[in-house]
């Protein structure tokens, strides 16, 4: 088991292929997650962009990384910066190019600021912070297939949160890393600027159906949920 201690990150270990990287000083206690196949690894999202994730990425593998982001708001790209294989879904491409829809600099820097709970970095300066913006190495797309050596990720386009959301299911592990479609402890947030409550019931019913899942990882919060939870929802979403 590899143990690391840092001063923003918690680093815990899913099984000896997979890490989840964790900021839990700060309210949005946002995880990214490293996935490390046999010829290389994926990154699923990068966090809030406080610290560097790289740092951590590098002392779990010596791989090459792909990013791949499940969508594309500030909490999820903060590092993206520092990797140079980075994938997004088409419809959110451009928002990685020229900018998050809907939200503005002056609302980004005040969310990314307060109720921080532990010491951020020196290079953290929450007055002159940027959301990432550049070109995408690719785009994906609802079906594809990311094969990183003996694991297949498949790409599940999850809109609803935002329209480029997507979900991806780890076949080997049955992992499904559900990115900010469906968490727990907070509310699943059905009126932000850039959801869409209609799509976003109809991708959780469309998770609520992928087979053999053993584990749900979302983006926040309790990390590592039962399956039961997608049932759980399905049903809900049955009744309304």
């Amino acid at each position: 088991m590899i143990t690391i201690k840092d001063s923003w990150f918690t680093v815990e270990e899913i099984n000896e292929e997979t890490y989840a990287i964790s900021e839990y000083g700060h309210w949005e206690k946002v995880h990214s997650f490293l996935l490390i196949g046999k010829d290389r690894s994926a990154l699923i999202d990068t966090g809030l962009g406080i610290d560097n994730i790289k740092r951590i990425c590098n002392q779990l593998t010596s791989l090459p990384i792909t990013v791949l982001t499940t969508h594309v708001h500030w909490d999820h790209i903060g590092s993206h910066g520092q990797f140079e294989h980075i994938y997004v879904h088409k419809e959110e491409a451009d928002w990685l190019i020229n900018g998050i829809k809907k939200l503005s600099i002056e609302q980004i820097r005040k969310d990314v600021s307060r109720d921080i709970t532990i010491p951020t970095p020196n290079t953290f300066n929450p007055e002159t912070y940027l959301p990432f913006q550049g070109q995408p190495s690719g785009v994906l797309e609802d079906g594809d297939i990311i094969d990183i050596g003996n694991r297949k990720l498949t790409i599940l386009h999850t809109p609803g949160h935002s329209p480029g959301h997507i979900a991806i299911f780890d076949e080997k592990t049955g992992y499904l890393f559900t990115g900010d479609l469906l968490y727990d402890k907070t509310p699943i947030y059905a009126f932000f600027p850039t959801t869409n409550p209609v799509d976003l019931v109809n991708s959780l019913e469309k998770i609520a159906n992928v087979p053999n899942v053993s584990k749900v990882y979302g983006s926040h919060n309790t990390l590592g949920l039962d399956p039961s939870i997608l049932t759980s929802f399905s049903r809900r979403l049955d009744t309304r």
